[in-house]
């Protein structure tokens, strides 16, 4: 599910955009020139949201990106494990959600925490 498509030259730093199927922020970006007969070519560097792996690629500028959608909720910690269960304040409903390890020691049965829907994947961003 995409909710819109740029070109190339059009991703700045922090934008998000799907790298190799993951959904990405973008940390670094190079343009060179176009030559006498070429394209314009960008490099980007992109952290995983989800994985946090570092991804690097080369793409003419006129080729289009996708970029995915990010749902930013709020939600309470019913349960803390290798999988943390929380509860939508919106909604009500419970989710097992990915807990990253740094954040994992400062949750607590209770405690209100921001999780991100990065395209059907759910993750854990921050404690409020």
């Amino acid at each position: 599910m995409v909710l819109k498509i740029i070109n190339a030259t059009e991703a700045k730093v922090g934008v998000n955009i799907i790298v190799d199927g993951k959904a990405c922020t973008v940390k670094k970006m190079d343009i060179s020139k176009t030559g006498k007969h070429g394209h314009s070519k960008a490099r980007i560097e992109a952290v995983g949201i989800i994985d946090g792996n570092k991804r690097v690629f080369v793409t003419p500028g006129h080729n289009r990106i996708e970029v995915p959608i990010v749902n930013k909720q709020k939600g309470q910690v019913l349960s803390v494990g290798d999988k943390c269960s929380i509860m939508d304040l919106e909604n009500f409903e419970t989710l097992e959600v990915d807990c990253p390890e740094d954040i994992k020691s400062e949750l607590e049965i209770n405690s209100n925490v921001e999780y991100w829907d990065v395209e059907g994947e759910k993750i854990i961003k921050r404690k409020l």
